[in-house]
């Protein structure tokens, strides 16, 4: 018999590239599985020239069994009204949706004999809403989870907590209050490594309208691996939890090197550079796609760099303004902003470039050391390239998951896990340049502990995806369960 699975990623290069790569094992995985991913563009002032490029890349990349269809943009709304509504702008193109799944299988009618039966959708944790659309063609839905079964637990605990409990969290943000008991965690979360948004009284009930309808899928798919989360895992799969069945399918990475091309010439130089380097001798610092920075901010990384003596890459971008959202941009002049004279003294010990090839660089046997904003989709490809990451969260569930790496796991070392840089945050932190360069030493040593474990459990993160590996049999069970909730 063969299947149809609707998929659906919330907007963002960090949602759509893991949905896809799943996609693509599914697929791989099961000759009776066709799968169409409905593209939801970001809303405006978000996107950027790597993720426009990307998304636009994929209409051309369908096939038989894989397709993409970009959804229309008509009536897309500012990001200056968008504050919370960014929920709302999603749940707006619901129609749409329902339109475009009512075609695919019109079109499959004709087409295909037999043609295929639609078994489900898969949404993006932030695209909740589209479950009702499911339910409109009365099938299942199951989610995706881009971040961990650690931060999944979090959240449903939160709204726990609230729902049943009467326990508001964000009432703890100013109270004696430093820590709480998290099933998912082995030890205490303290209350400085809660995200932002479950300490606002603006955004933690938006995130409960989502939280309490992970319990109307069929199943959470969560882009992490059983080795890694053990105490998440064993929670989930006991009589106590909260929600449907939770596989476990990643590391899902975009596991192909994308080698700059002839007109990024300072990635490509950047690159040829690293090729250069003594093993293990360079620390790269990059801070995801919505990682910038202020200017006294940039000077205290520079004057940590050269006080730390070790050859370095940095991805360098400028901040929005304080109290706005969107990607960072480019400083014009480097020379303005850094300690004078930075530039000629590390010419030959250091790269800087603005937007980098994260994949590429991390895949370089020089690099020895990651500092990192700890995003999700970031962690993972370190571990899988058995680099140590030294944290400097910055927004989302960032502080949750530079907490869990260093103090749960053992796989990183700490520069400041309480950081914040996020829109939320009208006042930015300063990191001192004491404090980053102590990070970067002890980052830097050789033969860590931390290195060690890093080195250990990359090997467990290959082997999870290979034959008979944990995500391998977690994504089967998955294929089977589809099959079998089929109504």
């Amino acid at each position: 018999m063969k299947l149809e699975l609707i998929f659906i990623p919330s907007p963002g290069e960090g949602h759509i590239r893991p949905l896809v790569e799943v996609a693509k094992l599914l697929v791989d995985r099961d000759d009776h599985l066709s799968i169409t991913i409905l593209i939801i563009p970001q809303i405006h002032g978000f996107s950027s020239g790597g993720s426009d490029s990307y998304i636009s890349s994929l209409s051309s990349l369908s096939e038989d069994r894989l397709r993409y269809h970009i959804l229309s943009v008509a009536d897309k709304p500012n990001s200056d009204d968008s504050k919370p509504n960014f929920l709302t702008y999603l749940d707006s193109f619901k129609p749409q949706v329902l339109a475009t799944v009512k075609k695919i299988i019109d079109t499959a009618q004709i087409e295909s004999k037999p043609p295929p039966r639609l078994a489900g959708f898969v949404v993006d944790m932030f695209c909740m809403a589209m479950i009702d659309v499911a339910n409109e063609f009365g099938v299942p839905s199951y989610m995706f989870f881009t971040s961990n079964a650690t931060f999944l637990g979090l959240q449903v605990h939160v709204q726990y907590l609230h729902d049943v409990k009467n326990y508001d969290v964000s009432d703890i943000k100013d109270s004696d209050t430093s820590e709480l008991e998290i099933p998912t965690l082995t030890r205490p979360l303290p209350v400085k490594s809660f995200p932002s948004v479950m300490l606002s009284k603006e955004w933690l009930p938006i995130m409960f309208t989502q939280t309490r309808r992970f319990r109307e899928t069929k199943g959470i798919l969560v882009n992490t691996f059983a080795e890694l989360e053990p105490q998440a895992m064993k929670f989930f799969s006991g009589g106590d939890s909260p929600l449907p069945t939770v596989y476990t399918v990643g590391p899902i990475l975009n596991l192909k090197i994308n080698t700059p091309t002839s007109e990024d010439d300072k990635q490509s130089e950047v690159l040829r550079w690293l090729d250069e380097q003594p093993s293990k001798s360079v620390v790269f610092l990059c801070f995801g796609s919505m990682g910038g920075f202020r200017e006294d901010q940039a000077r205290a990384i520079a004057i940590a760099l050269e006080r730390s003596g070790h050859r370095f890459v940095w991805s360098l971008r400028r901040a929005m303004p304080k109290g706005t959202m969107g990607p960072p941009g480019d400083f014009t002049n480097l020379e303005e902003i850094l300690p004078e004279g930075f530039l000629e003294r590390t010419a030959e010990i250091g790269k800087i470039i603005g937007w980098a090839p994260q994949s590429a660089i991390l895949a370089n046997p020089a690099i020895g050391g990651f500092v990192s904003h700890c995003g999700w989709n970031s962690t993972l490809e370190s571990l899988w390239f058995g680099v140590p990451i030294a944290t400097w969260p910055l927004y989302a569930e960032q502080q949750v998951n530079a907490f869990q790496m260093v103090e749960e796991l053992g796989l990183a070392v700490e520069i400041r896990n309480s950081y914040r840089g996020d829109f939320m945050e009208m006042e930015s932190e300063l990191m001192t340049a004491e404090e980053i360069e102590k990070g970067i030493k002890c980052l830097m040593e050789e033969d860590s502990d931390v290195r060690n474990k890093v080195k250990e459990m990359s090997e467990k993160s290959h082997i999870a995806l290979m034959d008979g590996g944990s995500s391998h049999v977690s994504l089967l069970k998955f294929i089977q369960d589809v099959t079998k909730n089929i109504p």
